[in-house]
């Protein structure tokens, strides 16, 4: 312990600075522990590095309420110093206890406290302390308004944000190029990219920040081609790209030949050891098909850390690889690197699509043992994967041990339940969250799907009635559908045409089905009938002998879905135009024998489509996978991983 002596030095510059850092954390513990008088007075050096020193909120105040002894407080460079510390350390409360002492109208220390509350996720207190300084006679200036536009930003509040874009005009800030990369990005955030260029085009003076944030406000608003666009004139006018450039410019690259261009950007001003930049081409390649460049690339990052396994391992689920996704997860854990829940949702996902029971218990002792299993998305998600795994049980088992449950949570029971045929337990958890939370459109959805499945006529007109007299929740396009695919099951189909009739009169239109195979690194979508594709003489003369073989192998056309008043034989050959099977004879002429045809269906595949495909899997001997909008269904052999139940 420190003598008197050496604790006066302290606090008047005598002690060597070696010793000063030594003896700075034992004054504080005496302090605070020993039951000792308060510290004494202060001189400016030793506040300097006594502030500098707290990495406490507990010795921050102990070295603030010696600065009130001394009147240092008083100082307006000590009393910045401070209000900065607290809000360091996140004690907001003291940081503004601070700056109301000071009672100052100097910009500097309001334009502190502003950017403590924005960087601190108190937007709302940044702007109200923004509003203040008008009344109060403070001018703002330039760093005012960058901090309470990236404020506005944040809350996505874009009213407020254009009041202060028309101060920072007042002012006479709306040039000043941080004040301009400000209002870029705040207009961006707020789904308004078109300002956002005419304020870029406006300013003489762009930095690289200027062309980072029109790039990322054309990304975040999907608009793909014109980011891109915008990144090759910066080449051009010979603006250097940094971190922030090329991670705002990877989520509008889905091409090939755009992903090795800007590859090579990335080498050319030697960003590639740059981490963050290395995990974002792994997903870049990843997204633009090229699994294998993106695996190729993940290898040969040094120091990994918990994003590139993530980002590999969500790039294998996307890519429909789960198995190597599990795999590498494995990996990733020998590695003594211990997944966060981002990573554990993404495995989650992949044990999903192998609907493997024995691996989802794994997964759920790793979320258990990391201590996610409270996670309200984690548990969501395990319950989820239960029931996708065909374990009700478990998924029930996880979902009752929920203390926070979310409309979200009851969904995917529901579904379960339903995707499992147990309607009527489906109905009875629909009335427990009733007593607890408003249902809204999704549940609704999950619910009709749940009788259509049980083939509950009753319970799912009433629940469909209720939904705009209960609770106000009007019925869309999905619960329609829902509803038609319960009458169709039950065989009313004067009842599957009432709903229609009742569709027509409240303006609702049926979503126009349609299918996208990807060949050769590109995207083509068919719709029923569809002629518009250049090989289309060819798919037809294929389609008619495809119809023909898996006819001889016993495929009967189901002709009980088409409702419209036709003869037998052309609503046969309505069925056979179903986007999924021009889809498919697309694939099978475009790609080598053996290949897995890969298809996307918008809406839930039909069951004759379903059986066709069944038949064609086994004539052809390909495998194929279609994702429609319920499920996955690998078809091979003859057969479907769902078991003709979905």
């Amino acid at each position: 312990m420190l003598s008197r002596a050496a604790h006066r030095g302290l606090f008047t510059d005598s002690l060597p600075l070696a010793e000063k850092r030594h003896a700075v954390r034992l004054t504080l513990l005496r302090y605070f522990f020993s039951g000792e008088p308060p510290l004494p007075t202060l001189s400016p050096d030793t506040c300097t590095f006594l502030l500098k020193q707290c990495e406490t909120v507990k010795a921050l105040k102990c070295v603030h309420a010696a600065m009130f002894r001394s009147h240092i407080h008083l100082n307006l460079f000590f009393s910045t110093t401070l209000l900065t510390q607290y809000a360091s350390l996140g004690s907001l409360s003291y940081a503004y206890a601070v700056f109301s002492g000071a009672q100052t109208s100097d910009v500097f220390l309001w334009n502190v406290m502003i950017r403590a509350f924005a960087e601190n996720g108190q937007c709302e207190q940044a702007l109200e302390l923004y509003r203040r300084m008008f009344e109060l006679d403070v001018t703002p200036d330039n760093f005012t308004f960058n901090f309470v536009l990236k404020a506005s930003a944040s809350l996505q509040d874009i009213e407020q944000g254009k009041r202060i874009h028309a101060d920072a005009k007042v002012f006479g800030c709306e040039l000043d190029v941080f004040v301009g990369n400000s209002l870029i990005s705040m207009y961006g955030k707020c789904g308004l990219p078109d300002v956002s260029r005419q304020v870029f085009d406006k300013m003489f003076d762009k930095n690289v920040v200027s062309w980072s944030s029109m790039i990322g406000a054309y990304a975040q608003n999907c608009c793909f081609d014109d980011g891109l666009s915008l990144f090759r004139r910066m080449l051009e006018e010979r603006v250097s790209p940094n971190r922030v450039t090329v991670l705002n410019l990877v989520p509008c690259i889905s091409e090939r030949n755009d992903a090795d261009e800007l590859q090579r950007v990335i080498m050319e001003h030697g960003l590639q050891s740059d981490i963050r930049v290395q995990n974002a081409v792994v997903g870049m390649y990843a997204r633009c098909g090229k699994i294998d460049i993106a695996q190729e690339i993940f290898r040969r990052i040094k120091d990994k850390d918990l994003v590139t396994w993530s980002s590999m391992i969500e790039a294998l689920v996307q890519a429909d690889l789960p198995m190597e996704a599990l795999d590498l997860f494995k990996e990733m854990k020998s590695n003594n690197l211990h997944p966060d829940y981002v990573s554990i949702l993404s495995v989650i996902g992949a044990c999903s699509k192998l609907a493997s029971l024995m691996q989802a218990r794994v997964l759920h002792g790793v979320a258990v043992q990391r201590s996610f299993q409270q996670e309200l998305i984690v548990q969501t998600a395990l319950v989820d994967l239960y029931v996708k795994c065909g374990s009700l049980e478990y998924a029930r088992m996880v979902f009752d041990q929920m203390q926070d449950k979310n409309l979200i949570s009851w969904s995917t029971i529901i579904s379960g339940y339903g995707m499992h045929g147990r309607g009527k337990e489906a109905l009875e958890l629909f009335n427990q969250m009733k007593n607890s939370m408003k249902p809204d459109h999704i549940i609704f959805v999950s619910v009709l799907s749940a009788c259509s499945h049980a083939g509950l006529i009753e319970e799912g007109w009433n629940c469909f009635n209720s939904m705009l007299t209960d609770f106000g929740v009007t019925p869309r396009t999905e619960h329609y559908a829902c509803f038609v695919d319960l009458l169709g099951r039950a065989g009313k189909k004067q009842k599957a045409d009432q709903v229609r009739a009742l569709m027509r009169r409240r303006g609702v239109k049926k979503t126009a089905g349609h299918t996208v195979i990807e060949v050769k690194n590109k995207l083509y979508k068919f719709h029923v009938g569809d002629r518009s594709n250049p090989e289309t003489k060819l798919i037809y003369e294929e389609l008619e002998r495809l119809i023909q073989r898996i006819r001889e192998a016993g495929y009967v056309p189901n002709t009980n879905f088409v409702l419209h008043d036709v003869e037998e034989e052309a609503k046969e050959k309505m069925l056979y135009v179903h986007s999924e099977k021009l889809a498919i004879v697309f694939g099978l002429i475009n790609s080598s024998p053996g290949t897995v045809i890969r298809i996307t269906k918008n809406l839930r595949v039909c069951e004759d489509c379903h059986s066709a495909i069944k038949y064609i899997s086994k004539v052809t001997g390909r495998e194929i996978v279609m994702r429609d909008a319920h499920r996955f269904h690998h078809f091979e052999g003859g057969s479907c991983s769902c078991g003709d139940y979905w």
